[in-house]
C-alpha cells in the first residue's frame, strides 16, 4: 500500500526570496509604476463622476451636433483605460517580467 507523500514546506524559500534585494527592488519598481497610474486613473474617474453629479449644465454643453462634454468625458474614460492597459503591458514585458522570470528560475533551480 503506497502512502501519500508528505507535503513539502516551501515557506522558508519564499520568505528568503521575498527578503532578497532583487525581489525588494522588483516590488519597488512595480509599486512605482502601478500606484501613480492607479491614483491618476481614480482621480480622473472621480472627476468625471463629480462633474456629472454636481455640474450637469457643464456636462450637457454641446460641443458639436448632439455630442456634449459628458459624452466626450465618458468616451475618454474608455480611451484612458485602454491606454493604461497598453502602457502597463509594454512596461511589464520590458521591465517587470524579465526580472520576475529570473527570480522564479533561480528559485526553481534552488540557487537563491
Amino acid at each position: 500500500m503506497s502512502h501519500a507523500s508528505e507535503p513539502v514546506d516551501h515557506s522558508s524559500a519564499y520568505n528568503e526570496v521575498q527578503a532578497s534585494a532583487e525581489f525588494v527592488e522588483l516590488r519597488k519598481r512595480f509599486r512605482g509604476f502601478v500606484f501613480p497610474l492607479t491614483t491618476f486613473f481614480l482621480l480622473w474617474y472621480f472627476l468625471y463622476v463629480i462633474l456629472a453629479a454636481y455640474f450637469p449644465a457643464f456636462m450637457s454643453q454641446r460641443v458639436f451636433g448632439l455630442v456634449n462634454v459628458g459624452l466626450i468625458f465618458g468616451l475618454l474614460q474608455f480611451v484612458t483605460t485602454f491606454g493604461i492597459t497598453i502602457w502597463y503591458v509594454r512596461w511589464a514585458d520590458k521591465v517587470f517580467d524579465p526580472r520576475a522570470d529570473a527570480i522564479r528560475e533561480r528559485m526553481q533551480a534552488g540557487t537563491r
